[in-house]
């Protein structure tokens, strides 16, 4: 007897909190729902139609049409190279922020500096300025008619078609360095003091122990910021949109999320459809094959 009631007590206090966590998760579960999971399905439904007339100008209807907008999707030559030409930022585009994010954070966790609240609040900032804001900012500074800075924008075209991919990288970068600098940081601020105590009586420095303890102990932290800037990268819209009012450069299918907006706008929302499950599974097996690959090179 004295054995098994406390543990009918504790299954039902279980049940109790069983209770209370669902009553607190359903409202994130009915958002959730409504918000992702819903429009997702819907979309998968919406790219399996295709619009029917019975002539010329009769009345259209949306018929089933199977896997004729995916295949109107893979024979999309400007699709594809709007794929490649974000694929190409990412390259050059994701190392470099998460470079300069890697320093920044071993910078304020550094003994030797001085003011780290001030300069992580300074690094943090552009994080605060919507990317619309921000991308019109730098496309005023751009531009070689608006730009306080006439000689540089005249002497370098940063609007031009071999710059434009760049020149919004830097905008990307400039805005979200900030906040891949604040998950580095938090992942250095968990490692325990007394590792660095017993590098420091074997003799390290603060550059060897930057090197042999901090950067692999925050591989964690970078993968999962590489994952994040991955899917950024492929869901860009918002800086060429803006830009495409500053230079004829940026055109309506210069990244795939800009074509899929512009597909719709036509409208011809089945193939929007389409593109969007195309681009959406693109993301998950790129970030799903960069995870692995740097999962095994962790473990290795």
């Amino acid at each position: 007897m004295t054995t098994d009631t406390p543990t009918r007590a504790a299954k039902s206090r279980a049940v109790r909190h069983r209770g209370a966590l669902l009553f607190f998760l359903a409202p994130f579960g009915v958002l959730f729902t409504l918000f992702y999971i819903v429009p997702i399905f819907y979309a998968v439904y919406q790219s399996t139609l295709v619009v029917e007339r019975d002539s010329t100008f009769g009345p259209a209807r949306q018929v089933f049409g199977g896997l004729t907008q995916y295949i109107a999707v893979f024979q999309n030559d400007a699709f594809w190279q709007s794929i490649g030409r974000v694929m190409l930022f990412g390259i050059v585009q994701v190392p470099v922020m998460l470079g300069i994010a890697l320093l920044l954070a071993l910078l304020l966790d550094s003994p030797l500096v001085r003011g780290t609240k001030f300069f992580r609040l300074a690094f943090f900032a552009p994080y605060a300025v919507p990317g619309v804001i921000a991308a019109i900012m730098w496309g005023f500074l751009y531009s070689p008619n608006l730009s306080p800075f006439t000689d540089v924008t005249r002497a370098v075209p940063f609007l031009s078609g071999e710059l434009v991919l760049w020149s919004i990288a830097n905008v990307v970068t400039w805005v979200y360095v900030g906040y891949n600098m604040l998950i580095i940081y938090s992942a250095l601020l968990a490692i325990p003091q007394e590792i660095y105590e017993a590098a420091r009586l074997d003799g390290a420095g603060q550059a060897r122990i930057a090197w042999s303890i901090k950067i692999p102990l925050v591989v964690p932290a970078l993968v999962l910021t590489g994952i994040f800037s991955i899917i950024g990268t492929l869901q860009l819209l918002a800086e060429p949109q803006v830009f495409r009012s500053f230079t004829s450069t940026v055109t309506s299918d210069f990244t795939p999320n800009l074509l899929i907006y512009s597909t719709a706008s036509v409208p011809n929302v089945s193939l929007a459809a389409a593109m969007s499950v195309v681009l959406a599974l693109t993301t998950f097996i790129l970030s799903f094959t960069v995870l692995k690959l740097t999962q095994r090179r962790t473990q290795a």
